[in-house]
C-alpha cells in the first residue's frame, strides 16, 4: 500500500539530489498480519463472525475476471481503533459521552494515520502470567524519552513487544495469539496502563500502534485502557506486526483503512518508510496536517459496488451486518460482505490475466473474438498470479502527476452507449509538454471530476455506474490499452483515477486495457475522489487491506504535500 510531501519544485528537486547523493533508496516496511481463514484473524468472542472468502468469480466460461466476496468484520487482523470505540455520541445519554463519540473512522483526520514512528522496545514485557497482561507503565515510556528525545505532536508512538511476530501463526498453533491467553491457558498481550495513556495525552500524541491483539490488557483492563486514551482523541492500530524492523526514531509510519462509514473501529494496512529523506519529509507533513483524504466512503446507500448491466451480471453488493451491540458506546459491531473491488481499491495483476497455461478457449464466447483482436495489436496476453498482497507497498505509492481529463467528457456519441470517453496517448503527451516528462515509479492519476458529481446516495447515485452501464448515459474518461502501454513504456507502476473503474463503461474497452495493465506488470487504484484538493506537488500513499489470494483489495487513498 503505501509516502512523501512536497512544498515547491525546488524543495522537490532538493529531496532527490538529497537521496542521489547518500546513496539510499526509501524502504518500504510493511506491518501488517496477514489475513487469511486458518489463520486467528478474528476476535475470538462468541458470536463473532468469522472472516470469510468465496472465490465466486474465476476466469473461465463465466467470467473474464477473477474476484472475491470478502466477508471481514472491523476488528479482523491489523486494525485500527477511533474514539466511539469507547466514547458514546453526545446525545446517548451515556457515561463519558462526547463530541469524540462521532469520530467515527470515515471522520478521523487524515493527517492522524501518518508521523513519525518512535518504537519504545518492551519485549521484557512479552510473557507474563497466564491470563494476564504485563503493564506498561508511564516510567517505559520517559525511560525511551530519556534515551531518545521528549515525545511531541505528530509522534507515532509504537509498543514493539515482538508478541505478533512469535504468535501470530496458522491454526491451531495460532490459538497462542489471542484464544488461549483470552481462557487464561497462555500469557495475555503486554499493554499499556490507563495512567500511561493519560502521560501521553499530555505529551499531545495522538497515534499509537501495539503488536499487541489489542490495544487493552487482559483479563479486565482493556476498556479503562482504551477509555483513557480515546477521550483524547487518540487513534491507534492494534495487531501491528515487524516493528522490530524500524529504528527508534526517524521511519515514517502510516496506517491505511478503507473508508467504511460510522466505523466504530476499522480493518486496517500499517506500513512504515525507512529512509531519508522522504521518510521525514512525510511525518513533517502530517505533523503539519497537511494531508487530502482521496477515498470514497463505503456504506449501503452509495454506489461503491458494480451492478452490472442489465439483470443477473452484478457483483456481490456492499452490506453492513449490524450485530452484538456494545453497552459502552451504545453501538453495534459491524461486519461487512463486499466484493474485493469495493470503493476505493486496488486491481492487482490477476484479476483480468489467468494464471499461466490457461487454455483460451474456456473464454465465454463473446471474449474469445476480443482477445484475438488484442493480441493481433498488441502481441501475447500475459498470465500471472500475483494477487492483491503480493503487490509491493512501493508500487502503489509516488510522486503524484495528475493528469486533467475533464475535457474528454461529452465525447461521446448517445448511439454508442454503454461507452466511455476514451483517455488517449495524446492527452498524456500535451500533459508531458505542459509539465515535464513523466518519470519511473511516479503515480499517474487521471482526474475528470467525475466521482465528485455523481458520488451520491441512491436513487440519484444511479446516474454513476447503473445508468452508464445500461446506455442511459455516457461512461466516466478511461484509457485505452495504448495510452497503457505508453505509460509502461515510461517506467510508470501504477495508475489511478477518479472514476469507478479504470476499464471504463464498454465491456470491450475496459477488458483490453486491464489486459494490457496485467500484461505489462502494472496495478491500478481505482475510485478515487477529491483530486481538485491536491496541489501542485504531492506524494500518493494507498495501501490495500493484506487478504491472501484476493484478487482485488478495498483500502485507503491520502496525498502528503
Amino acid at each position: 500500500m503505501k509516502r512523501l510531501l512536497i512544498l515547491t519544485a525546488l524543495v522537490a528537486g532538493s529531496a532527490v539530489c538529497a537521496s542521489a547523493a547518500d546513496g539510499r533508496s526509501p524502504e518500504w516496511q510493511d506491518l501488517s498480519l496477514l489475513v487469511a481463514p486458518d489463520r486467528p484473524s478474528t476476535w475470538p468472542a462468541v458470536g463473532w463472525p468469522l472472516f470469510q472468502i468465496n472465490p465466486y468469480l474465476r476466469i473461465g466460461p463465466r467470467s473474464a475476471y477473477n474476484s472475491e466476496i470478502l466477508t471481514i468484520d472491523l476488528n479482523t487482523g491489523t486494525q485500527l481503533d477511533v474514539p466511539p470505540h469507547s466514547v458514546p455520541p453526545p446525545d446517548s445519554g451515556l457515561p463519558n459521552a462526547g463530541p469524540l463519540g462521532l469520530m467515527y473512522s470515515d471522520k478521523a483526520p487524515a493527517w492522524q494515520f501518518g508521523g513519525e514512528a518512535c518504537v519504545i522496545d518492551i519485549r521484557e514485557l512479552r510473557d507474563g502470567p497466564n491470563g494476564r497482561s504485563s503493564l506498561i507503565q508511564k516510567e517505559h515510556i520517559q525511560a525511551w524519552e530519556q534515551k531518545h528525545r521528549p515525545l511531541r505532536f505528530g509522534d507515532v508512538v509504537l509498543f514493539y513487544s515482538g508478541y505478533s511476530d512469535k504468535y501470530y501463526l496458522p491454526l491451531p498453533a495460532g490459538r497462542r495469539f489471542v484464544s488461549d491467553p483470552v481462557e487464561g491457558k497462555a500469557p495475555g498481550w503486554p499493554d499499556p496502563a490507563p495512567e500511561t495513556m493519560e502521560y501521553l495525552a499530555t505529551r499531545n500524541v495522538m497515534t499509537l500502534g501495539t503488536d499487541s491483539p489489542s490495544m487493552g490488557p487482559i483479563p479486565d483492563m482493556a476498556e479503562p485502557t482504551h477509555l483513557a486514551g480515546l477521550k483524547h482523541g487518540m487513534i491507534w492500530t492494534e495487531g501491528a506486526t515487524n516493528l522490530g524492523s524500524l529504528p527508534a526514531t526517524g521511519a515514517f509510519y502510516c496506517m491505511l483503512a478503507p473508508k467504511h462509514r460510522g466505523g466504530v473501529a476499522n480493518e486496517a494496512r500499517a506500513f512504515a518508510i525507512v529512509g531519508q529523506p522522504l521518510a521525514q519529509q512525510l511525518s513533517d507533513s502530517a505533523r503539519a496536517k497537511r494531508v487530502v483524504d482521496l477515498s470514497v466512503t463505503m456504506a449501503d446507500d452509495l454506489p461503491v459496488w458494480w451492478p452490472g448491466a442489465g439483470a443477473g451480471r452484478h457483483r456481490q453488493p456492499y452490506i453492513t451486518i449490524n450485530f452484538m451491540k456494545n453497552p459502552v458506546n451504545g453501538a453495534y459491531q459491524q461486519t461487512h460482505t463486499m466484493d474485493s473491488h469495493t470503493g476505493t481499491h486496488l486491481v492487482p495483476p490477476s484479476y483480468a490475466l489467468p494464471a499461466a497455461g490457461f487454455d483460451n478457449q474456456r473464454y465465454p464466447a463473446e471474449v474469445q473474438p476480443w482477445l484475438a483482436a488484442f493480441e493481433k495489436q498488441f502481441g501475447p496476453r500475459g498470465a500471472s498470479d500475483v494477487t492483491a498482497e503480493k503487490v509491493p507497498l512501493s508500487q502503489t505509492s509516488g510522486w503524484a502527476r495528475v493528469i486533467p481529463v475533464e475535457h474528454r467528457a461529452g465525447t461521446t456519441s448517445p448511439k454508442d452507449w454503454p461507452r466511455s470517453p476514451e483517455i488517449t496517448v495524446e492527452d498524456v503527451q500535451k500533459y508531458e509538454a505542459e509539465h515535464g516528462a513523466l518519470k519511473p515509479g511516479e503515480i499517474v492519476i487521471f482526474r475528470s471530476g467525475y466521482s465528485d458529481r455523481y458520488f451520491k446516495p441512491f436513487p440519484e447515485g444511479n446516474a454513476c455506474l447503473l445508468d452508464p452501464l445500461n446506455g442511459k448515459s455516457e461512461g466516466w474518461p478511461a484509457p485505452g490499452p495504448k495510452a497503457i502501454r505508453y505509460l509502461a513504456g515510461k517506467g510508470i507502476r501504477c495508475v489511478a483515477t477518479d472514476g469507478p473503474t479504470l476499464g471504463g463503461s464498454d465491456p470491450r474497452q475496459a477488458l483490453m486495457t486491464y489486459w494490457m495493465l496485467g500484461t505489462k506488470g502494472m496495478v491500478a487504484v481505482e475510485y478515487l475522489t477529491n483530486l481538485d484538493k491536491l496541489p501542485a506537488r504531492a506524494y500518493f500513499v494507498f495501501a490495500a487491506l493484506k487478504i491472501r489470494n484476493s484478487h482485488g483489495g478495498p483500502g485507503r487513498a491520502l496525498a502528503f504535500y
